[in-house]
C-alpha cells in the first residue's frame, strides 16, 4: 500500500504479512478521498478509524495535514504495526487495542470522520450496529460524517442518517451524516463499478 497525497506522498508501507487485514485497495482509497476533499478542509481534523488493521487510512490523513487520529483494533500486532509506523512517520496517531463495539461504548469524545472497515463477513446486525451506536451516543460531530466500507452483498441504505454510497470493484463506502439526503438514497443501486 501507499501514501496517495500530503508530506508522505508516494510512501509505500509494508504490513507484515501474519497480521489479519485486507487493506482498502489504493484505487478505492483515492476515490474516497477525493469525495471526502469536497466535504471537508483536512487541516485539524478529529478522525477516528474503527477495525484499523494496518493504519493504512489513518496515515493517509495524517500525511494531509495536521489531523487527529485514533486507531482501534482488537489485534495486538495491527496495533503495534499502527504504533511503529505512526513514530516513523512522525504522525498524530494514537492505536489502541480494543474490540470495536466496547471501545464505541465507553467512548466520551466526537469525531469529524470517523471510518469503519470491519472484515466483510461481519453479520448484517453488526454493520448496521455501528451505524445506530455511532449516532445514538453523539460520537460523530454534527457536521460530521461515517464511512462504513462493505462489500456488495451487504446493504446499509436503509439507515437512519444514511446520506449516499459509492461502489468501486467490489468494495463499496456507505455514508452517512445527521442530514441525510433523501434524493440520493438510491445511488448505491444505480452507481457504476470502475
Amino acid at each position: 500500500m501507499r501514501i496517495i497525497s500530503g508530506k508522505h506522498k508516494g510512501r509505500r508501507i509494508v504490513a507484515p504479512k501474519k497480521l489479519p487485514v485486507r487493506p482498502t485497495t489504493d484505487m478505492a482509497k483515492e476515490a474516497l478521498f477525493n469525495i471526502i476533499n469536497n466535504y471537508f478542509n483536512f487541516s485539524d481534523l478529529k478522525v477516528l478509524e474503527l477495525f484499523a488493521g494496518t493504519g493504512n487510512i489513518g496515515y493517509e490523513f495524517g500525511s494531509r495535514g495536521n489531523i487527529s487520529v485514533i486507531a482501534v483494533d482488537a489485534d495486538f500486532g495491527c496495533v503495534n504495526f499502527i504504533k511503529k509506523t505512526a513514530t516513523e512517520l512522525e504522525l498524530d496517531i494514537t492505536a489502541i487495542k480494543s474490540d470495536v463495539f466496547s471501545y464505541l461504548d465507553r467512548c466520551n469524545s466526537s469525531f469529524d470522520i470517523i471510518f469503519a472497515d470491519p472484515p466483510y463477513d461481519l453479520s448484517q446486525d453488526n454493520f448496521e450496529k455501528i451505524a445506530i451506536q455511532i449516532f445514538d451516543k453523539g460520537i460523530i460531530e454534527e457536521e460530521g460524517m461515517l464511512i462504513i466500507e462493505h462489500s456488495k452483498h451487504t446493504k446499509l441504505n436503509h439507515l437512519s442518517n444514511f446520506s449516499f454510497a459509492k461502489h468501486y470493484g467490489g468494495t463499496v463506502f456507505s455514508f452517512f451524516e445527521f442530514e441525510s439526503n433523501d434524493e440520493e438514497v438510491g445511488d448505491e443501486e444505480n452507481e457504476n463499478d470502475l
